[in-house]
């Protein structure tokens, strides 16, 4: 692969073999990029997070907790070419963030479930005749969980025993496709290394990037007046409107979590339509999003 602008991370679905080679060629292209190791998923696929910038405070970016929503991760590098190649030539808006902040993106935490999705259940895995059973046939074009059925973005620890009670009502007692939260709080690899990155990070702000309809997400009962106006300066940045996650959603969540820790942390669902949305919309949806991205960090300082 050549390096050629920003639409390339906008183009070329993100398997897993695609992340690590776009890694590769980014690292040999931009030197100051680290790319260490989060953990390794449940089947043993690294998982990768991005390091840029020698600031202070650290802006944490998670995209692709559930596995069908994986275009959130050519967003977020997309967003990391455009922040590097920027620096390179002297925009001062980039060398300005990068100086005061220190990035920290992770363009896919669920790399089993994007695999699911994008290539089908490998038949000679142990996991396979388990995950055909989980998902009632073979095609998985709509997972969202990690490979043993558990949905990442409900195991978390707040209010997750309510969420159990409400998993029971809904008669999902086991791994499933979506909404399973396991069996205790980051039960799963991919869930506990991110909350122990973020308790040793503790960082200023995190953005979480889901799919889809063009709405943000902050705990608001719970939210801080620093985090209101964040909030409303995101909207503004996008046009996406303020939401209260409501029903499931309001429970076990990353952003959720990280209020809780007394963290600014904001779900941005991005794009409309019906899920999984198609890589032909990346391209807008980073141009509705790329403000923000760029200037989520300043927010702090609200």
């Amino acid at each position: 692969m050549q390096l050629n602008g920003i639409h390339k991370y906008l183009s070329l679905p993100l398997t897993y073999e695609t992340l690590h080679a776009t890694l590769a060629e980014l690292q040999d292209a931009y030197p100051r990029l680290r790319v260490a190791t989060l953990a390794y998923s449940i089947c043993g696929r690294r998982i990768p997070y991005l390091m840029m910038g020698e600031g202070e405070k650290t802006v944490l970016y998670v995209a692709a907790h559930h596995a069908m929503e994986w275009l959130t991760g050519n967003l977020l590098l997309a967003f990391a070419y455009r922040l590097l190649s920027g620096e390179t030539e002297g925009d001062p808006k980039c060398k300005s963030l990068l100086r005061r902040f220190r990035f920290v993106l992770i363009p896919q935490l669920n790399p089993d479930g994007v695999s699911l999705v994008l290539k089908g259940a490998d038949p000679i895995h142990p996991l396979y005749h388990r995950q055909v059973s989980m998902n009632g046939g073979e095609d998985f074009s709509h997972w969202q969980a990690n490979a043993r059925g558990v949905d990442l973005n409900h195991n978390y620890s707040v209010g997750f025993h309510e969420y159990r009670k409400l998993q029971t009502e809904k008669g999902i007692l086991s791994g499933a496709p979506t909404l399973y939260a396991g069996e205790y709080p980051e039960s799963e690899p991919e869930s506990a290394a991110l909350a122990g990155l973020i308790r040793i990070l503790h960082p200023a702000i995190i953005l979480t990037l889901h799919t889809q309809g063009e709405e943000i997400y902050y705990d608001a009962p719970k939210a801080t007046p620093q985090m209101h106006k964040m909030a409303k300066h995101l909207s503004r940045l996008t046009g996406y409107a303020l939401g209260i996650a409501e029903g499931t959603a309001a429970y076990g969540g990353l952003t959720e979590w990280a209020v809780g820790c007394g963290i600014p942390s904001f779900t941005l669902e991005c794009g409309k339509g019906q899920n999984p949305l198609p890589l032909s919309q990346a391209p807008d949806i980073y141009e509705s999003l790329k403000e923000a991205l760029f200037t989520a960090p300043t927010l702090i300082e609200l």
